[in-house]
């Protein structure tokens, strides 16, 4: 099963603990094979929106910066339990903020 985990932009500043603990568990679920892909987000981005024939392009950002998504990570577990659990784990290191889990349909 693969799941994919937003999370929100943070108003914290991350420090020297926050990077080597996030490293080493970046590093555990790789070397797991559980972390498929993970990256930051720029707060920008393009809306696509089809009505018809028609399809209007628009360039962002389109959120106040405390409701962007500003990261991600593609994660392929055996359940939804297990997804859970790295989300959490992932929400101790990070500290107070926000993330969503969707699972990924298909390959």
């Amino acid at each position: 099963m693969r799941y994919l985990m937003t999370t929100k932009a943070s108003s914290s500043v991350p420090d020297e603990k926050l990077f080597q603990e996030m490293a080493a568990f970046v590093e555990e679920l790789t070397a797991s094979g559980a972390l498929l892909a993970t990256g930051g987000l720029a707060p920008e981005g393009i809306r696509l929106v089809s009505s018809g024939d028609e399809i209007t392009v628009t360039d962002g950002p389109f959120t106040e910066a405390k409701e962007a998504v500003a990261g991600f990570a593609l994660v392929e577990v055996r359940t939804k339990e297990e997804a859970v659990e790295l989300g959490r784990r992932f929400r101790r290191i990070v500290g107070d903020g926000e993330s969503v889990l969707q699972q990924v349909f298909g390959q």
